[in-house]
């Protein structure tokens, strides 16, 4: 099994504040600092960290080479990773005090992808591997149409979410990532069991994994419904939290895990990333979790 990332990239501006900015207020920063993110490269690095072979496939903006470099550091093939004449996406991303993030994302050359593109990479994959997504680039339709039809598991994370998802032919999904906020937005539910079973009563052959903060996680697929609690940290900086489970519950997977343990571990991974700051920076390694366990 080969897991390719057709994925974002970003160039991440974080800005470490006592709140986050109030609608005309103008604070001061009390640190800046230049970082690696995008939900695309975050989940790569998770994956990667967690054991797995994963393949990054996007296209690298101007001045970003240094994601790349990232990338390959942290063990993650980049064989199918282009440059393009183009801005590269980047996020502004404030922190508050008690780790709450609040984030402006300008998509870049995310959104410059080309169906020739996702053909000739997709070419290389097949039945078996796994494709993941996220909404941080353009042609997600495109790409989980792709997928399916060469046969590959498409794994989606919803986020950003916005009123397009609603139109993605998620039928074809085999693994649906979201958060409370982004699972009512498909749904129309507030009650996170609610939202699950809408979803997989929908999507029959969709396993939902519905990530809920301080409140935990639930899998669910068909009638088969497992709840895992938070593990009580000491949040610095949420940003990458969601990068990192879906990193490590797809890793698990791929080394032969069941869900459970594929959630337990990706629980507790996330875990570890919010308490420390930065996105692709705060992904911890698999030797860690582990202990952390």
């Amino acid at each position: 099994m080969k897991i390719l990332n057709f994925g974002s990239l970003n160039v991440d501006h974080v800005y470490r504040l006592d709140h986050l900015v109030r609608p005309g207020e103008t604070l001061q920063s009390g640190s800046y600092t230049q970082g690696c993110g995008g939900k695309g490269l975050n989940q790569s690095v998770a994956l990667a960290l967690a054991g797995a072979p994963v393949y990054h496939a996007g296209l690298l903006g101007r001045g970003a080479e240094f994601l790349r470099t990232k990338l390959s550091d942290c063990g993650v093939d980049c064989s199918y990773l282009r440059r393009a004449d183009l801005p590269a996406g980047h996020a502004i991303i404030q922190v508050d005090n008690a780790g709450q993030n609040a984030i402006v994302l300008f998509p870049g050359s995310n959104h410059a992808l080309t169906p020739e593109l996702i053909g000739r990479v997709l070419d290389h994959f097949g039945p078996g591997d796994v494709l993941l997504l996220q909404n941080e680039t353009n042609l997600v339709p495109e790409l989980i149409a792709q997928g399916a039809r060469r046969g590959m598991d498409v794994a989606f994370n919803a986020a950003p979410m916005g009123p397009e998802v609603l139109s993605y032919p998620l039928e074809q999904v085999h693994w649906l990532f979201v958060n409370e906020t982004e699972g009512a937005a498909l749904t129309g539910l507030s009650d996170p069991e609610a939202i699950a079973d809408a979803l997989c009563s929908k999507y029959p052959k969709l396993a939902v994994i519905l990530t809920l903060g301080e409140l935990g996680s639930v899998y669910q697929t068909g009638s088969l419904r497992l709840s895992f609690p938070a593990r009580q940290v000491r949040a610095a900086d949420t940003t990458a939290a969601g990068d990192t489970f879906t990193g490590y519950f797809l890793a698990a997977l791929a080394d032969g895990a069941d869900p459970a343990y594929a959630m337990s571990l990706a629980t507790a991974a996330s875990a570890l990333c919010v308490t420390r700051p930065g996105a692709a920076d705060a992904i911890p390694t698999l030797e860690e979790v582990v202990r952390f366990l």
